[in-house]
């Protein structure tokens, strides 16, 4: 169930990430569900490998969205190159 509610998660978290951050990013809705999905793992492993959160854990909304907004700038600076 803790897969299943990062996924969940990690759709919302993409699209808030998405607003959140600033500038343009020509990808679509499902590039951006992706890398919220994505950054929403980095948040929940990272989180417990840190001791921040038990292992299984989903990670919390707002490191969700940390890490996707993380996932979004480095994709930038990669489609930039």
């Amino acid at each position: 169930m803790s897969l299943l509610g990062t996924l969940f998660i990690g759709l919302i978290a993409g699209f808030v990430a998405r607003a959140l951050k600033p500038g343009h990013d020509g990808m679509g809705w499902i590039m951006t569900a992706i890398l919220g999905v994505a950054g929403s793992f980095l948040a929940s492993y990272l989180g417990a490998a840190l001791g921040l959160y038990a292992p299984g854990q989903a990670a919390g909304f707002i490191a969700s969205v940390i890490g996707a907004i993380l996932l979004l700038v480095i994709y930038g600076f990669i489609k930039k190159k």
